[in-house]
């Protein structure tokens, strides 16, 4: 196991009813922009509950985050923090709007010229305005993390800066009732993704993390076929939010190898083609796994055996088990596997190698070894 540094400073309130929290949990003084996306809140009656909450408190409102938060409407965010002296922050929905909120509170505090350069040129971020979230949409785990990741037109950057871990988070699995099929399917395999880039490298003798990430993964491929047949059963909802929440809470990740290729090339199929995002990853993980067979072969064995129960043939069969194991999987959660699925063939990879070039995305995976022409072989292998 590799040496590491371990912090998650995040109160969580776990459980149906846990949103009234805020009441107590939030300072009365406070002046809170209360941070929304397109308005599904108001049909759940998430908005109601955290109106009902924050009667006390001063609020003001801020809708509109995109489904990949787009850095001109949340610098429209920033004017507004400005201008009513906003001092606290309060996300509401599910990642992206987390995300979004965590660049907002970084940029209006922001002393350099161009709030953009936390994102293009990675400045640093010295001080953030406090953040906490109600989560509506279990998947990116950005919840309890200090990572974020924003749009820019086809431009998808992130930044990661301590001082944008959400101070507290309202995990209610009962507010993911009303999500649709898709958001489900797309929040249950974009985490699977999130644990397999901090699993699926070489093994480092990280016995306690190999073991935590092995039974998150076994509780999405359980829980996850579940919750599009029974969408209000709320144990189900309970273990999927849980499992993506820790997913990404740093925990499984420390003194282990990542590779977060799946994610860069990912990215671009969003930015580009609009796919949604765990849509993407369903299409590159494997495509990644297969090209990548050789150096992740102890580790895609391990997964093989653990998660998908596959101890028969040699070990190149196994793999290969393994890989289409992972693949209906996929395809169980109603999701794509190829880019033809989603309408895509070999003339639509150039321009997504070009914004890998550009943003010197050449060194990708857990050795370094993904440069352009072997991301060119893992998107056509997609095909």
């Amino acid at each position: 196991m590799n040496n590491f540094s371990y912090e998650n400073t995040t109160k969580i309130f776990f459980g149906e009813g846990q949103i009234s929290q805020l009441a107590q949990q939030l300072d009365k003084q406070a002046n809170i922009l209360f941070i929304y996306g397109g308005g599904s809140i108001k049909s759940n009656g998430v908005y109601q509950q955290v109106t009902d909450a924050l009667k006390d408190h001063h609020v003001i409102e801020f809708s509109g985050i995109q489904a990949n938060p787009q850095y001109d409407t949340l610098m429209q965010a920033v004017a507004l923090i400005k201008q009513h002296n906003i001092d606290y922050l309060l996300a509401v929905g599910g990642g992206s709007v987390v995300d979004g909120t965590k660049f907002i509170a970084a940029a209006a505090c922001y002393q350099g010229q161009d709030p953009w350069d936390i994102l293009a040129n990675q400045a640093e971020v010295a001080q953030a305005l406090p953040i906490g979230c109600v989560l509506t949409l279990p998947a990116t785990g950005s919840e309890t993390n200090e990572g974020a990741v924003i749009s820019r037109g086809h431009t998808k950057l992130s930044f990661m800066s301590a001082h944008v871990r959400p101070q507290i988070a309202i995990l209610d699995p009962s507010t993911g009732f009303s999500l649709s099929k898709t958001q489900i399917s797309n929040g249950v395999v974009d985490a699977f993704v999130h644990i397999c880039e901090q699993y699926l490298t070489y093994p480092v003798d990280a016995k306690v993390q190999d073991r935590f990430a092995e039974g998150l993964l076994l509780t999405l491929v359980e829980e996850g076929p579940k919750a599009l047949v029974e969408p209000t059963n709320l144990a189900v909802r309970s273990n999927i939010m849980w499992a993506a929440t820790q997913a990404l809470s740093g925990l499984i990740g420390v003194g282990v190898p990542h590779d977060w290729a799946s994610h860069a090339l990912g990215h671009q199929l969003t930015g580009f083609y609009h796919i949604d995002h765990g849509k993407s990853l369903s299409i590159i993980l494997p495509a990644v796994m297969k090209i990548k067979r050789e150096q992740k072969a102890q580790k895609i064995l391990q997964l093989g055996e653990r998660v998908f129960a596959i101890t028969q043939g040699t070990d190149e069969q196994r793999i290969d088990a393994t890989i289409a194991a992972t693949e209906a999987f996929f395809k169980e959660m109603q999701m794509p596997v190829r880019l033809s699925d989603v309408g895509l063939a070999e003339k639509d990879i150039a321009p997504l190698l070009a914004e890998l070039s550009r943003l010197h995305h050449t060194n990708l995976g857990e050795h370094g070894d993904i440069d352009l022409a072997c991301s060119e072989i893992i998107y056509k292998q997609a095909l």
